[in-house]
């Protein structure tokens, strides 16, 4: 039986990022996960690294900061799968922020991030009108102006993944389920399945890392490991619309009526419009956008830009996600005001749980696992060695001019990116964003071609 010294089940952001940061210490690892790496929650975000400017109304000021501190890492750290950008928050005469206020707060975002950030500013109508011509005019008393990241939260993922695995002591499988965990003198047995096949495996762990966001309620009782409930799951949507769908120069904060925040945000020769937060009455696993979400996005596109050429026909994609958000005794449950912190939780002495926080924040999150979890193997803990750039960049960048894909590349990054279906090469490693069953080529590649290498 192989032995690990941790398991980890869960391999979106906080999964890969600390099989990253346990790594690099020098533990052996195994990541697990049910489906592709980052396929759920961590592809499913508004593809922002940001501080949250609207939880400086709930005052999570600490979580703010941090949030700041990391987003602006990241933009040192990996150039190539973020960015930088300017973000417009238009103000109406029936907005609830006087312009004081939003200036109070845009500074106040700008000193928590140390002044990192770019700094704010303050427009006037007509210099609105001037970054965003399609904005409705009627009433507009300006815009605030501030700086926050634009990421490709699936690759960054992956990479966190790909710099583990080039430690002898990581290893990581997908597509594999966790179907049962039994207790030992001095750990656990972790038995897993292939979902493609009925092959089984046990291996030894001493201890059981579950980052499994929004699926830990209801996966840790089925695996006997003590638990109560902890989360309000919700969901959020997002739309993918054609380039000029909405005239835009820079990213648009749009504030709607049941006071929830849709970022409309210029990329990848596309437009990103999210997201909503409703509860979830369905199967999380790879959750779907419906009609209801979709034309509630429209409808808020459509008030604020009311001469637009957007139609239903403007629409590339949908997807969604699901927010693990911790429930907090005697807090508001309202799913705008759940706070974004992580909690960890220890069921018993070999298992761990991570549950809670912001995407921006995996790294603060995981190293205050892993300097917890370090130690009890009789290790030192290096906290600095997750301040390194990633080692082993994706094949294909999601920025910037995009080389010619040959079968060649797409082969390369079959080996190399822990590529096994058609869908994991075309959403994930090619970053695509048309729907992967209905597309004619791959970059120019005939999809047959493609295909044929799954075969």
């Amino acid at each position: 039986m192989k032995s690990y010294e941790v398991v980890i089940v869960g391999g979106g952001i906080n999964g890969c990022g600390l099989i990253r940061d346990l790594a690099l210490n020098g533990v052996s690892t195994l990541l697990i996960d049910k489906g592709d790496f980052a396929s759920q929650t961590s592809q499913g975000s508004s593809k922002m690294l940001h501080g949250g400017i609207r939880y400086l109304e709930n005052a999570d000021f600490a979580l703010v900061q941090e949030a700041l501190e990391e987003k602006n890492l990241w933009l040192k750290l990996t150039p190539h799968l973020c960015f930088e950008r300017d973000f417009y928050l238009p103000l109406y005469n029936y907005s609830k922020y006087a312009p004081w206020m939003l200036k109070a707060g845009l500074f106040l975002y700008d000193f928590l991030s140390h002044f990192q950030n770019r700094p704010h500013g303050m427009l006037t109508p007509e210099e609105t009108i001037q970054k965003i011509p399609s904005l409705d005019p009627k009433g507009l008393r300006g815009a605030g102006k501030y700086y926050d990241g634009v990421v490709d939260d699936a690759k960054l993922t992956l990479e966190c993944l790909y710099d583990a695995l080039l430690e002898p002591c990581a290893h990581a499988l997908s597509y594999h389920e966790v179907t049962s965990t039994v207790k030992v003198a001095d750990g656990y047995e972790v038995t897993y399945q292939s979902v493609f096949t009925p092959h089984k495996e046990t291996v030894k762990a001493k201890f059981v890392v579950f980052t499994t966001g929004p699926f830990t309620d209801k996966l840790l009782p089925k695996l006997n490991i003590p638990w109560t409930p902890q989360l309000v799951p919700s969901k959020g949507i997002h739309l993918w619309l054609k380039e000029g769908s909405l005239e835009a120069q820079g990213s648009v904060v749009l504030t709607t009526k049941d006071n929830r925040v849709v970022f409309v945000i210029p990329q990848r020769h596309s437009i990103l419009v999210g997201t909503t937060e409703t509860p979830v009455d369905q199967d999380m696993f790879n959750i779907k956008a419906s009609e209801k979400e979709v034309h509630y996005l429209l409808d808020v596109l459509k008030q604020y830009f009311p001469n637009s050429n957007l139609t239903k026909d403007s629409i590339i994609s949908t997807f969604a996600g699901v927010r693990p958000l911790v429930r907090e005794e005697g807090a508001d449950e309202a799913l705008g005001k759940v706070s974004r912190f992580h909690k960890i939780f220890r069921p018993d002495q070999f298992t761990y749980v991570l549950i809670g926080g912001k995407y921006t924040t995996f790294r603060r999150m995981t190293q205050e696992l892993a300097q917890e979890i370090v130690p009890r193997l009789g290790k030192a803990y290096h906290p600095n060695y997750t301040l390194n750039p990633l080692r082993q960049h994706s094949v294909m960048p999601t920025f910037g001019e995009k080389p010619k894909l040959t079968l060649e590349m797409v082969k390369k990054i079959i080996k190399t990116e822990k590529v096994t279906t058609f869908e994991d090469l075309v959403k994930r490693r090619l970053s695509i964003l048309e729907d992967p069953h209905h597309m004619k080529d791959v970059m120019g590649i005939p999809v047959e071609e493609v295909k044929a290498l799954f075969s």
